[in-house]
């Protein structure tokens, strides 16, 4: 019988993604969705090992204060978990070494780099190696970009994914690394995903292709599993054609490019024994 796929959007003060986020989980097929907010797991109200797909949403947590995601990061590393002998970050780590899949999107994607899940290179899911920064822009992007997908990465997200269209919605979207050893690392273990291009899938750093200036144009990275993965821009906000900022104008396909990332998910997880 087929695994029955359980999913948890993750929220908090100043997210404002998760709706988004769920509905595109259960139109790809997952069978259980949860939209839990971070408290509930701080009072033991709710426990990650009960799912297989966490999802990280955007928005502004804590007003991003500390700079994008920050504040998010610090209570996962600090925070205890009421009435158990536990902190939030230990049952986080529960969760990967069990095989979960988790998903951050343009802030969970910021929250996932300063937290150490991404890239987490040498296994350490708690060192911060890479970040998002401000745009060179210099103000807010929200456009749509063009996304040039690694077919060499192990990302489980992906799967055939080749050239995609997806909105941006930041103030700090743009990817930098520690130092040139990391940025050599992440490329020599393919855990970039996603680059910016521009509509004939040629990867640019020339704004407004690339609308943040980020390094290699990158716009989203995994983990050497795979079964982690962060971008800046939003698949969740392209799941029906009415979604494409042209489709009055253009033949599209009823489903919007972005559902592909959670139907891969989902059928990763079906697949899988935990």
């Amino acid at each position: 019988m087929p695994r029955k796929v359980k999913a948890i959007v993750l929220t908090g003060n100043g997210t404002n993604c998760e709706m988004e986020m769920a509905h595109a989980c259960k139109l790809a097929g997952a069978d259980m969705v949860d939209i839990v907010h971070i408290s509930e797991l701080l009072f033991g109200e709710k426990k990650l090992s009960g799912y297989h797909f966490l999802n990280l949403p955007g928005g502004f947590l804590d007003g991003d204060d500390l700079g994008s995601a920050k504040a998010g990061a610090n209570r996962f590393l600090h925070a205890p978990i009421s009435g158990a002998d536990e902190m939030l970050i230990e049952e986080l780590l529960k969760f990967i070494n069990a095989g979960g899949l988790i998903l951050g999107v343009c802030n969970g994607f910021q929250l996932m780099v300063k937290l150490g899940l991404l890239p987490a290179l040498d296994n350490n899911f708690t060192k911060q190696s890479t970040t998002l920064t401000f745009n060179d822009s210099g103000r807010f992007e929200d456009r749509w970009v063009y996304l040039k997908a690694n077919a060499k990465s192990p990302c489980v997200f992906t799967g055939d994914i080749d050239l995609v269209y997806y909105p941006v919605r930041h103030g700090e979207g743009k990817f930098v690394v520690k130092s040139a050893s990391v940025l050599e690392k992440i490329e020599k273990k393919n855990l970039v995903v996603f680059q910016y291009c521009n509509a004939e899938g040629a990867i640019t750093t020339d704004y407004p292709d690339n609308p943040n200036g980020s390094t290699h144009a990158i716009a989203g990275i995994c983990n050497d599993t795979g079964r982690l993965f962060g971008l800046m821009p939003h698949p969740e906000a392209f799941l029906h054609r009415t979604n494409h900022p042209r489709w009055t104008r253009e033949i599209l396909p009823e489903e919007g490019q972005g559902l592909a990332i959670f139907g891969n998910a989902v059928r990763f997880i079906r697949s899988k024994d935990f």
